[in-house]
């Protein structure tokens, strides 16, 4: 539900000798949408891209949430340009599932775009917030489950709900997030890859104790799985942009250099 607007706190705080490059992924803020994605690989191969046409050989690479799985997959697919990662709140290796209840109230994983689509909770309550421009909606589910511990203040969180309006590829994301699965277990969708045992650089893993949106247990999943990550625990919620910053920060910077 984000474009690189709401990094605007961290990039505000970075010391001025770290350059970077914030990206609005494809169907998010300023981006255009003309070809849908299907995986969080379309977006790190968007991302790769870009870099290549700035000329960007070598990088360190940060994401959040499901930026997170994006950056794992760039390092995954392009291991000698990626030094290191950051993964902020992220989404786990085995991907985020989703799924609705069987008629013996077991669960029933939601597959296909059509199914993920009718999902009325993750799915059509904000799509219907989007289309009404329906901000107070999408204030309250934020203040739940994201800004659960602390909250931005009142102009900058407005210009973050303007923003979650540019989001134009809602069930893709959340298709690609349902299959996303870079483990060696199946997630009741796919099969396991292994591919995250392919993530060889240094890594830091930030995870909120308090994060109502990705469970701890995805933390230390990654964590447990990537041998040369570093694993900070703060005691905020999803957004350590908002809750944790002074923290954030300061591991980023120390982690980079």
């Amino acid at each position: 539900m984000t474009s690189s607007q709401h990094y605007d706190l961290l990039l505000e705080a970075l010391p001025e000798d770290i350059t970077v490059y914030a990206v609005d992924m494809r169907g998010f803020g300023g981006s255009t949408y003309h070809t849908p994605i299907n995986s969080l690989k379309d977006f790190s191969d968007d991302i790769f891209m870009l870099l290549e046409k700035l000329n960007v050989e070598s990088f360190a690479v940060a994401g959040w949430s499901t930026g997170g799985g994006v950056a794992m997959q760039l390092a995954i697919d392009y291991p000698e340009q990626v030094e290191k990662l950051v993964l902020i709140e992220s989404v786990g290796i085995m991907g985020y599932p989703m799924f609705r209840k069987d008629e013996n109230g077991q669960p029933d994983f939601l597959k296909t775009k059509e199914e993920i689509g009718m999902d009325p909770v993750q799915v059509l309550s904000i799509q219907m917030a989007y289309d009404n421009k329906d901000k107070a909606t999408l204030k309250a589910i934020w203040n739940m489950l994201i800004y659960n511990s602390k909250q931005p203040d009142e102009e900058r969180y407005e210009v973050y709900l303007e923003d979650m309006l540019t989001q134009r590829n809602l069930v893709d994301v959340d298709y690609a997030l349902v299959h996303f699965n870079i483990s060696d277990q199946h997630n009741g969708v796919e099969p396991g890859t292994s591919d995250v045992f392919k993530i060889t650089c240094l890594t830091l893993v930030f995870q909120g104790e308090n994060d109502l949106v990705v469970p701890k247990a995805m933390g230390d999943q990654i964590h447990e799985s990537i041998k040369q990550s570093k694993y900070i625990i703060h005691k905020g919620g999803h957004s350590p942009l908002v809750d944790s910053l002074q923290l954030l920060v300061s591991e980023i910077v120390t982690f980079l250099k």
